[in-house]
């Protein structure tokens, strides 16, 4: 064979070999690009931010950051990219739409088993807890729950996710109780204020009926030393007439009731059961006979009256002397009406 020909196949052979390599070194070369951005470039972000030390007790970011647009349409790398900015600035859980673990969630929707959000989700799941915890204490019990529900769907039988609804039930009883309890002060409150305005109204009521009791007691006293007051005088013309310039040596005494009367008891007030009383004013003159006799007071009014009256003008007295001479002289009794028992 000739050589010029073997040596010019030869050439031809590699010629076309040549771009086949050339095609799979620029197949090389982005497949490690993609895995630099989508698989290595998000680790390091995390291992970078564990590195950094996450804060036991997570802090409250002052600044909410803006939601990325349209996080639907956004590829797994942009996903994984803002998952890591989240990260870096402790938005584990909140605020809704734009935190670390929404954004690994949706990476593995859109790519079940991506190794990174994987492992972002496991190794971040207690630093999470802890700022659910805090929200709890806080008592926002609607964004505890949602952070709790965001949880479970990262790691669903995680037992943190149980002491977590039991501290938040725990916290809504408490709220409950401190609430009915508040509510129950009010109400003593209202009532103690409600006591006391009728203590008071009911004082300033006994305060006016002592006021009038007093003055009608008063009213009484003064008639009755007035009426004492009427007496000797009344006598004394009478006393004078008779007795002239008699001896100032004579016995002087009131009147005595020698025969008493006992009223009838009305019938209507039998048979009703009604008791009372009426006192009789009247005069026994010289004589020791009853005259001018009439009802001063009674209770009731008008029932025993007539009885009481007739009885009074029956009743024989021997009269009052002054010095030695019967005067006439005015009395007041009471005559009680009661049933036998």
């Amino acid at each position: 064979m000739d050589t010029r020909y073997m040596y010019s196949a030869r050439r031809r052979a590699r010629g076309a070999v040549r771009p086949v390599i050339l095609a799979v070194v620029v197949v090389v070369v982005l497949l490690a690009a993609a895995a630099w951005f989508l698989i290595f470039m998000p680790h390091q972000e995390l291992v970078a931010a564990d590195n950094g030390g996450h804060p036991s007790t997570p802090v409250t970011v002052d600044h909410v950051a803006a939601a990325p647009v349209n996080v639907e349409a956004m590829s797994v790398n942009q996903l994984l990219s803002e998952a890591g900015k989240a990260m870096k600035e402790q938005r584990y859980l909140a605020p809704a739409g734009n935190n670390a673990f929404e954004f690994y969630l949706k990476v593995l929707e859109k790519q079940p088993g991506n190794q990174v959000a994987t492992d972002a989700l496991r190794e971040t799941f207690p630093f999470a807890a802890s700022a659910a915890e805090q929200t709890i204490n806080q008592r926002n019990f609607d964004e505890a729950q949602r952070e709790i529900d965001l949880l479970t769907k990262a790691d669903p039988t995680n037992f943190t996710l149980t002491i977590l609804r039991s501290k938040l039930d725990a916290q809504r009883k408490t709220l409950d109780q401190e609430q009915q309890k508040q509510l129950d002060q009010q109400h003593q409150q209202q009532l103690a204020a409600q006591k006391a305005a009728a203590d008071k109204v009911a004082a300033a009521k006994l305060a006016q009926e002592q006021a009038a009791a007093q003055a009608e007691q008063q009213k009484q006293q003064a008639l009755a030393a007035q009426q004492k007051a009427q007496q000797p005088a009344s006598a004394s013309p009478e006393t004078a007439a008779a007795s002239g310039p008699a001896s100032s040596t004579g016995v002087t005494r009131d009147a005595v009731l020698t025969r008493q009367v006992n009223p009838r008891y009305p019938t209507q007030a039998q048979r009703s059961g009604t008791e009372g009383w009426v006192e009789v004013d009247f005069k026994v003159d010289t004589e020791g006979k009853v005259r001018d006799a009439k009802v001063a007071q009674a209770q009731p009014r008008h029932v025993f009256d007539r009885s009481a009256l007739e009885a009074v003008n029956r009743w024989r007295f021997q009269p009052a002397m002054r010095n030695g001479q019967p005067v006439a002289t005015e009395l007041r009794r009471r005559i009680q009406f009661k049933l036998r028992q």
